[in-house]
This record gives C-alpha cells, structure tokens and sequence, in this order.
C-alpha cells in the first residue's frame, strides 16, 4: 500500500495550528504585477499599502472575527517590513485608539502614508516582529527594511525585541538569496514555531516566502495536497493548517490526555491478560 494511501495520525499536543497570511496588496505589486522589472524601482523601498490593500485588511479583518479565529489565536508573528506589520495590525489589532487610553498602539495615525487613523492594542493577541519571515532577501528595494528605531516609533506595541540588529543587515543590494536559502530559512522558521508554547499563531509574510517554504512540504501526501499547500497566495489571503513536530522540535505536554488505571491495580488490555495467563499455566 502506497504512504499516501494510509491517513496520518499524530498526537494533538505535538501539532500546531498556523494561520499564513499574504500581506494585503502594495504599492510595489500593483506595477510589479505587470513587469516584473518595476521591483527594482527605489521608490517602492519597503512599500507600504495601496488603498485597496487596506480595503482587503478590513476584509479580512471582519472574517477573524466573525469566524470566531481572532478568539483562538494566541501569537501573531509577523515579517519586519511596513507592509506585513500593517496587514498585522489592520486584521488583528482592536478598536480605534485614542491618547486617553491606558495602552500603547500598535500603530500611530498614518504610518507608512495609511492615511488611516491609529490602532489599538486593545484585545489583540501579542504581536512579534522576525526576521526569519521577510520575504526573498536582496536587490528588490521593496523587501529592504527600515531601522527597528524607526518601525518602533509608528508600531509602539509590536515586539521588535528578537530582532538582532537596529539597521536591515541582511539585505543586499547586489546579492539575491537563492530560492534554496529562503526554503531553508523558511523551515527554520517553521522549526522555531515549535519551540513556541502558543498552540494557534497566526503569520503575516510574503508570496516568495510562502511559495518557497511550503513547496519543500507535503511530499508524503496526495499530489493534489502537495499543491494545495503550496500554491500561490493572494493578497490578504488566509489559509490555515497544521504544522506537525514529528521530530520532538518543541517540549509540550498534552493539556487533554489521561493516564487511566486510576485508582492503582491491575488493569491489562483482554490479549494481554490472556498470554500472561498462559505464561503463568493458569486459564483465563
């Protein structure tokens, strides 16, 4: 019988539930998605939003709650670069913000030219900034970053705090990361959220990111599971899947198994309690 052919069964304490999110729609995309070229233009360093972009934001954003998702996800971990923290915020983030509240924003009036008014922070699950999650690094001006200094001033209640460096270091400006170091850092990536203690997290990164990571997954399924991992996002897209520790990457520990054989005895399964007793010469 071929593998594929057999369903899969893993304990639940060793899954994780990922929500991956494309970043809405950037100004870079609307021309970029006609020549491919116009992503070597500097105007679109770090590129910000595109007013449909934040119309897809709020789409989306109606959807996790109305779904009840925003409710379960523990952890929202998103790429440094304006786009994805804004497409993190707009989805995730609470209410209006106003100086009165107690709070910090998660982003100030009009970051990145929004034109839209500052975010609350207020019933937001936490949202952490990482580097493992940019999108193809190197020559496109578009996926270059900004200071954390300054990304810190417009998005006061992001966590930049596993962010290594202030100044984009790993950018390039005549050096592109090979298709296969973003897939391997892309499963890096997927490795570290193992390690996390959060059982739903959700990720705002990029198309090459995506398409790249997920294309070195699913060979044990269905080839038309195969694709649908791993086919091209939309802007704004969601999809959500289940990231399995097959190999004890993290430490967690089941909060729904139950040891029985309480109280203490004996309490063997029927076939086994039948070879020990012929073991022993004595019949059941």
């Amino acid at each position: 019988m071929e593998s594929c052919e057999i369903p899969s069964l893993y304990p639940l304490h060793r899954c994780k539930t990922i929500h991956l999110v494309r970043h809405a729609q950037g100004i870079h995309n609307v021309d970029g998605d006609k020549n491919y070229k116009a992503y070597m233009s500097p105007e679109y360093f770090d590129a910000h939003l595109t007013p449909l972009g934040w119309q897809q934001v709020d789409n989306l954003h109606k959807h996790v709650h109305s779904s009840g998702l925003l409710n379960r996800i523990e952890l929202v971990v998103t790429s440094p670069l304006m786009r994805t923290m804004q497409t993190a915020v707009g989805v995730f983030g609470g209410g209006g913000y106003t100086d009165r509240m107690d709070i910090l924003p998660l982003m100030v009036a009009n970051a990145g030219n929004s034109g839209r008014a500052a975010i609350s922070s207020l019933n937001s699950p936490p949202i952490v900034a990482l580097e493992l999650c940019r999108e193809h690094l190197g020559v496109h001006p578009c996926d270059r970053r900004r200071s954390v200094s300054e990304y810190q001033c417009l998005f006061p209640a992001i966590d930049f705090s596993l962010i290594g460096s202030d100044d984009d270091t790993l950018w390039k400006a005549n050096v592109r990361e090979t298709k296969e170091e973003l897939a391997t850092r892309g499963i890096n990536f997927m490795k570290w959220l193992l390690t996390r203690k959060e059982k739903e997290i959700a990720v705002i990164t990029h198309s090459g990111f995506l398409f790249h990571t997920l294309t070195a997954f699913g060979n044990d399924c269905h080839p038309l599971v195969k694709k649908e991992i791993a086919n091209h996002f939309a802007n704004c897209e969601l999809r959500s899947m289940v990231l399995v520790d097959k190999s004890m990457i993290g430490s967690d520990i089941s909060a729904t198994n139950y040891p029985g054989k309480i109280p203490s005895g004996l309490d063997l399964p029927s076939n086994l309690a039948d070879e020990e007793s012929l073991e022993n010469g004595k019949t059941k």
